[in-house]
């Protein structure tokens, strides 16, 4: 985590979301790299764009029918592009933490860039679906792999089976510390949840003494939500 003062406010951002904001305000601000991590197709650019107050940078390219042997299309009928590099988002919770979230291509193939776009992060948030819950485990094996704090948001897509989260949590393994969220990348509430449930464990894992960095302002979620919520 960096403690860092930013330039001057820019023109706000564009017209889909009037409360865009471009450039961070010039104060101290407590800048968090996080990675949204998770199996092919399974929301990672929605939830970013969902969240992201800033335009996103995104690096999609259209699937193609060369892709169809090692891309599994079977629970994604609706799928026609994939990322092939990063996406990237901006959000700034209540307190000055700045949350910088970097999307991570899904696939195996991609797997020597994420672990280049993992580097310096402090946390990842792993999306999984339940059609195909299997495939998260790859993805949290890597995310420990690297040592990362995670958090896990179950993506309720609208055809998939619903299960409890002790279900989902004792199907998927999971750490009793490790929080588990069921969301839907899509609406900007249930993953506001999942991100700052994410910025928490984190936080909490953070050593204390004098070279760690001053989070006494940092929100817990449901201030955080509110605020973000506000007009």
């Amino acid at each position: 985590m960096d403690s860092a003062r930013s330039g001057s406010p820019g023109p706000g951002g564009p017209a889909d979301r009037p409360g865009r904001v471009g450039y961070l305000p010039d104060r101290d601000q407590t800048l968090m790299k996080l990675v949204v991590a998770g199996p092919f197709g399974v929301g990672k650019t929605t939830l970013i764009r969902t969240l992201s107050e800033i335009a996103t940078l995104h690096t999609e390219e259209a699937m193609t029918e060369t892709g169809r042997p090692v891309d599994d299309l079977a629970d994604l009928p609706e799928k026609t592009t994939t990322t092939v590099a990063v996406d990237f988002g901006r959000l700034t919770l209540p307190g000055n933490v700045v949350l910088y979230m970097f999307g991570t291509p899904g696939q195996r193939r991609f797997f020597p860039l994420w672990q280049d776009i993992a580097r310096g992060a402090l946390g990842a948030l792993v999306l999984a679906d339940t059609r195909r819950l299997a495939d998260s485990f790859e993805i949290m094996d890597m995310v420990e792999e690297q040592g990362l704090p995670y958090a896990v948001a179950v993506n309720c897509f609208p055809d998939a089976p619903a299960h409890s989260v002790d279900v989902l949590r004792a199907h998927l393994d999971l750490h009793p510390a490790t929080p588990l969220v069921l969301c839907d990348a899509r609406e900007r509430g249930a993953s506001l949840d999942a991100l700052i449930a994410l910025t928490e464990h984190v936080l909490d894992g953070l050593p204390a003494g004098p070279d760690a960095p001053d989070v006494t302002d940092a929100p817990d979620a449901s201030d955080a939500a509110v605020a973000l919520e506000q007009p």
